[in-house]
């Protein structure tokens, strides 16, 4: 049985990538961006909705891999699968 009282249940899992994790992730990676930039760069080409679709369609799959009686896996990324951009 679960209990319910313990502090990591969830009836659900909401992700999302705010300005703030945005600007964290350039600073690891050596630059600044402003809140200014992050915004247009989240909602350049529905670039927000696409990483919502994404992050939807992962989660899909690692949840039914682990109903399936799999052991979920998360993909291994390579290094020179890696990409990275710059914003400006």
């Amino acid at each position: 049985m679960i209990d319910q009282k313990k502090k990591y249940w969830r009836e659900k899992v909401t992700a999302e990538i705010t300005l703030t994790h945005v600007q964290a992730f350039a600073q690891e990676m050596g630059t600044k961006v402003t809140t200014e930039q992050v915004t247009a760069f989240l909602n350049q080409n529905s670039m927000a909705q696409r990483l919502w679709i994404h992050m939807m369609q992962a989660g899909e799959q690692y949840i039914k891999s682990g109903l399936r009686g799999e052991v979920p896996v998360l993909p291994q990324v390579l290094e020179n699968d890696v990409q990275v951009a710059t914003i400006q």
